[in-house]
């Protein structure tokens, strides 16, 4: 098992701590994770857009010019899509965008990504994130200490409301608990710092 250092919230290590090679050091798979990434974005989109056709369009009931004899073009409606105020030809309608993926592959884009992290060295283990109440300002100073980039997800091992309101403020960060973690959020993320009790649950659910 290869080993990560823990930090206290001053930014000061404390110990080291087993990961397990099976999920943090394996073999990342790019295209598993560029298929979920694209379907995370793609779950995302609402799908409301919508234009109307020719014959939602208010009005061109009549023709507006008899069919022969002017010399002009013969046309039915002034709702058609080449006259101004007319209706979209095969414009977008809604729609939904998602897809579904295949359970193994997702647990392989995820294990995929948190070794590229731990490999990259953009992986913090945190002993613990304790808040006596809702305070931005501790937050950013654990960050400081932790020396982390700008964009930063916190992944806390169960739902804390006294943590996610003190961060939820700062630009760049984003918390999350185990079981909503996905592929697109660690990937996009310059530093993952994980509470080390939600390292341990991590491994419970992808062992």
């Amino acid at each position: 098992m290869a080993k990560i250092a823990v930090f206290d919230m001053a930014g000061k290590k404390v110990s080291d701590m087993d990961i397990a090679d099976s999920i943090f050091a394996v073999e990342p798979n790019t295209s598993a994770m560029h298929l979920c990434v694209v379907n995370y974005l793609a779950n995302q989109r609402q799908g409301t857009q919508s234009t109307l056709t020719r014959s939602e369009v208010s009005g061109g009931g009549k023709k507006p010019w008899r069919q022969k004899g002017t010399g002009r073009a013969r046309q039915g409606s002034t709702r058609a899509p080449q006259w101004t105020h007319g209706g979209i030809a095969l414009g977008p309608k809604p729609r939904e965008y998602g897809f579904d993926i295949n359970k193994k592959v997702k647990k392989l884009a995820m294990k995929s990504a948190l070794s590229c992290k731990v490999a990259d060295e953009e992986m913090v283990v945190l002993n613990e994130l304790s808040l006596n109440e809702i305070k931005t300002k501790e937050v950013v100073k654990v960050l400081n200490a932790l020396e982390t980039g700008k964009k930063v997800l916190i992944v806390v091992p169960e739902k804390n409301d006294i943590i996610y309101r003190s961060a939820r403020n700062i630009e760049g960060v984003k918390v999350s608990m185990v079981n909503t973690l996905n592929v697109y959020d660690i990937l996009n993320c310059d530093t993952i710092v994980v509470l080390k009790d939600a390292v341990s649950k991590i491994e419970e659910v992808y062992a």
